[in-house]
């Protein structure tokens, strides 16, 4: 079908006819010749002065054909075809990565080197990010403080380029899970029902912010917001000398995930990190809006063209050329 994306821009049809009768007329500042005999020399030499009538109109058609063709381009004309269903589905997934003092204690192996927790989380996150074809994902960093750093987008890109960003302490040195869950829960409340997804990373307890963990439970709960629970660390166990062993809250983070109808997976190396997003796999995804498109095919060019071309052969025509290329002879 054929259409104007902006037919208003039409009205300024009879612009030029309002400048010419509101405005005055030019006056070059000279004195004027005026020669009364003018017409019967233009007799004499066998032509015709043409003041007005038919001959007029004429003069002034390449003119309005190209004021129309300038208003058609600004007019914006578009073919637009039918509806198109568009098979778009995916999840809303919210990260919230702890980025307090303690992840940075070197307690994780990635490959045969021994990494920080926050340096592991950033390496397999990213590839989780990277792999959500189709899903929308933000971003939250936590520590005294909780900040979305990402809204939900499905520029992921952007989003893992500023989890790679992310530092120690950025918002401060302790865990503030309580208030990561309830900034999630205020930014995903309007999504979906089944599209309320958070995934909470954190290595440790509690110990700061607002909002206790049981009472952003509840929130997370009431607002049917599912809460996937990440508790990093190694095991006491097998941390080397001089490493801090991570104070992990497990018990909080079951009740957390369990409040919600979520889940709590215990990572304690790459591969069970790993292991993780395979089980995200399995949320239901949604769909997401719109899910039909018209394909629009722009036609402006085709107008814009023709103005140009009829402005250069208007120009063109009143150039000074040699009297024989005019008539066909030779300059005299």
């Amino acid at each position: 079908m054929f259409e104007f994306a902006w037919p208003w821009l039409w009205l300024l049809l009879p612009l030029p006819w309002l400048l010419r009768a509101l405005l005055p007329a030019a006056d070059s500042g000279q004195a004027a010749l005026r020669v009364e005999f003018l017409g019967e020399l233009e007799h004499l030499g066998g032509r015709t002065r043409h003041t007005g009538g038919l001959g007029g109109a004429r003069r002034l058609l390449p003119f309005l054909l190209g004021w129309l063709l300038i208003l058609g381009a600004a007019a914006r004309p578009q073919w637009v075809g039918p509806p198109q269903p568009l098979d778009v589905s995916g999840r809303d997934l919210l990260l919230a990565v702890d980025v307090s003092g303690s992840m940075d204690t070197p307690d994780m192996q990635l490959g045969d080197e021994s990494v920080s927790r926050l340096s592991l989380v950033k390496q397999l996150l990213g590839r989780f990010i990277d792999s959500r074809q189709g899903d929308r994902v933000g971003l939250i960093l936590f520590g005294s403080q909780a900040y979305l750093q990402a809204p939900l987008t499905a520029d992921r890109r952007t989003v893992h380029a500023l989890l790679e960003e992310a530092q120690i302490g950025l918002a401060g040195r302790n865990t503030a899970v309580g208030d990561a869950v309830g900034l999630a829960v205020k930014h995903l409340r309007k999504r979906p029902d089944n599209s309320r997804t958070l995934i909470l990373v954190t290595d440790g307890a509690s110990n700061g912010g607002v909002l206790t963990p049981a009472v952003a439970a509840s929130l997370a709960a009431s607002e049917r917001v599912r809460v996937y629970t990440l508790g990093i660390g190694a095991d006491p166990d097998t941390l080397g000398a001089g490493t801090t062993p991570s104070d992990l809250d497990e018990p909080m983070l079951r009740h957390l995930a369990e409040v919600t109808n979520g889940a709590y997976f215990r990572v304690r190396s790459s591969a069970e990190l790993a292991a993780v997003s395979h089980q995200l796999d399995r949320l239901e995804p949604i769909r997401q809006q719109p899910d039909q498109a018209r394909p629009t095919r722009e036609l402006y060019a085709w107008p814009l063209a023709g103005a140009l071309l009829l402005g250069l052969a208007l120009a063109l025509g009143r150039l000074p050329w040699p009297r024989r290329w005019r008539r066909g002879g030779k300059a005299t």
